[in-house]
């Protein structure tokens, strides 16, 4: 029961940590190596008898290092491990399985992303 408390105390303080240290509106992600961010507006997911759109989503962004992870609303899929190379703002990538636009900065995300048959977009700001 202690290595419990131990373990749900250490948890607890590295959230509560976390929640400190999440970056404010004008932090751009690419000067971070660690980065938290919300970005407000259109978001949708069409694949196979599935479509989901929001005017009023969001993408909650967590960057670390060089990898990025997109959480979306509404149940949407997240796409997560996508690389931007540092001091860029833009991913493009285009290959046999998948095709993707991400453009990130401070105030504002775009997104097209394409992979096996399915497409997620948005176009939030923050």
């Amino acid at each position: 029961m202690k290595k419990f408390l131990k373990i749900f105390g250490i948890l607890f303080l590295t959230i509560s940590t976390l929640s400190f240290v999440a970056c404010s509106d004008d932090d751009d992600p690419v000067n971070n190596d660690f980065f938290i961010g919300r970005y407000n507006g259109k978001v949708t997911y069409v694949s196979d008898g599935e479509n989901k759109s929001n005017d009023n989503g969001h993408v909650q962004v967590v960057k670390v290092g060089d990898k990025y992870n997109f959480l979306f609303s509404d149940g949407i899929p997240d796409i997560t491990g996508v690389e931007i190379e540092k001091n860029e703002n833009t991913a493009v990538m285009v290959g046999s399985t998948e095709t993707h636009y991400i453009k990130i900065n401070a105030s504002e995300l775009k997104i097209l992303f394409l992979k096996d048959g399915k497409t997620w977009t948005a176009n939030g700001t923050r």
